[in-house]
């Protein structure tokens, strides 16, 4: 079953400065094994950002999250909070688009 991972980062850094670090690391995603899709999302209420995860299972979601990629999110932000939440794909709306 797909997984997905929903991140919330708070971060005393400008956004010009978020969004650079965030182009910056896009690439090292490109090479996780089972991601599907990462969407990168911004709130500009709040100036937090988003990441959400497609994995194509829990398996390969639990690897992600032993490697330092995933580890460094803290730092790579300067993240003054960070929470993680990891939920099963029960149903898609439109199966036949987004992440397969």
């Amino acid at each position: 079953m797909s997984a997905v991972l929903f991140v919330r980062i708070k971060s005393s850094l400008e956004f010009e400065e978020l969004e650079r670090r965030l182009l910056e690391r896009k690439p090292g995603f490109l090479e996780v094994p089972g991601l599907v899709q990462k969407i990168f999302g911004h709130d500009p209420a709040s100036g937090d950002l988003c990441g959400i995860y497609f994995f194509e299972s829990r398996e390969a979601l639990d690897a992600y999250r032993d490697t330092e990629l995933a580890k460094s999110i803290p730092e790579a932000y300067e993240a003054t909070d960070v929470r993680r939440e990891v939920f099963e794909e029960l149903y898609r709306l439109r199966p036949e688009k987004g992440p397969d």
